[in-house]
């Protein structure tokens, strides 16, 4: 008789419908992977909504706002593929600005030499890529701040040599590059720049987050821990880090083609050392190996600068006010991170966001 009841007590507990299921199975996941479920879909929810406000942006942007957004997207570019080179690699660039710059000579000068626009745009990502290439092997034997000053030292010989070379322009620089233009449209106006590259930062993290969560990508985080224990377990160290670092460089490319069209003139003294500074500080400040650490340090970055810029330009302050500013701006932002924040925004927000969901699991 109880086995009979017990069957019929099975029976009407499947007859009372799914909601009992569901309820069941809800309180079978660990709350902690509820929570976490739910981080996930708010991150999808603030990514999708971040999309969005920049993709209707453009249009309701002055001239001015215009070049920012545009320069602060080239930025991300060049950050994104930084932070994966000193995020999952663990190299230190400080001259990945010379990358940028070989870019925009390349394309400038194919464009300037009658190649079609699209096809010396899309030459710029290849030979940055093949200049890494071909110096990354000798250049990566170097560890630590011995590879940053050899970087920072290849963008000063760089720029030197652009400086000197009569077939680039010299010192004088690059005039009379055309606007970019596919099969006789022409983009002559800043908004199609805006969208350009806004596309070339979809791109880029589309390739960083491919290569982050492949296979590779778990020999490259195994690597930026130890590269004696990924060596160990199989990794091929010296080969990864060269991807990266032509992967890196290929980023900067890009952007760096970009930037040419859009500027339509370029000379050595458009690629300081600063500028690579503000990339490692983008970096930095977003949070090293993550993607989104380097979006979110390219804007926050760009826009304080940006707010800096205009500051020292108001009437009665010295001419010398936005430059001496932007170099505070970068040390305040290094130190600042560095002291509070040493993984960067990012990694913060999510330790934080972590330790909410342990402590709610908890209780």
């Amino acid at each position: 008789m109880s086995a009979v009841t017990s069957g019929r007590d099975r029976a009407t507990s499947q007859s009372s419908g799914g909601a009992g299921d569901t309820e069941s199975s809800d309180a079978r996941v660990p709350l902690g992977a509820r929570f976490a479920g739910r981080g996930r879909r708010a991150g999808l929810v603030a990514a999708g909504a971040a999309v969005a406000v920049t993709l209707a942006l453009p249009p309701m942007l002055t001239a001015g706002q215009l070049s920012v957004y545009i320069l602060l997207a080239l930025s991300a570019v060049v950050t994104v593929g930084l932070s994966l080179l000193m995020g999952y690699a663990g190299q230190v660039s400080i001259g990945q600005a010379s990358f940028y710059a070989i870019g925009a000579y390349a394309a400038g000068l194919l464009g300037v030499h009658g190649t079609p626009p699209l096809l010396a745009l899309a030459a710029a990502p290849l030979i940055a890529a093949l200049f890494a290439a071909a110096i990354g092997g000798p250049l990566l034997r170097l560890r630590g701040h011995h590879l940053a000053f050899a970087t920072i030292a290849l963008q000063l010989i760089l720029i030197s040599l652009l400086g000197e070379a009569d077939w680039a322009g010299g010192s004088v620089g690059l005039q009379g590059i055309p606007r970019l233009s596919a099969g006789g449209t022409e983009l002559g106006e800043d908004i199609h720049y805006a969208y350009l590259a806004w596309a070339a930062v979809a791109a880029t993290v589309l390739v960083a987050r491919n290569v982050v969560t492949s296979r590779a990508g778990r020999g490259l985080r195994a690597l930026a821990t130890s590269e004696t224990a990924a060596s160990a377990s199989g990794v091929p160290v010296a080969r990864y880090k060269l991807a990266v670092f032509t992967l890196a460089a290929a980023f900067a490319g890009l952007a760096g083609g970009i930037y040419a069209f859009f500027i339509g003139y370029i000379n050595p003294g458009s690629f300081p050392v600063l500028l690579s500074i503000q990339f490692l500080v983008m970096a930095v400040v977003g949070g090293l190996g993550t993607i989104w650490g380097a979006l979110l340090g390219a804007t926050a970055t760009t826009l304080i600068v940006q707010f800096l810029n205009d500051l020292g330009s108001r009437p009665g302050m010295p001419a010398s006010a936005p430059s001496i500013l932007n170099y505070a701006v970068y040390a305040a932002l290094l130190i600042l991170v560095v002291l509070f924040l040493p993984r960067g925004i990012v990694p913060a927000l999510r330790d934080a966001w972590q330790r909410r969901i342990a402590g709610r699991a908890s209780s």
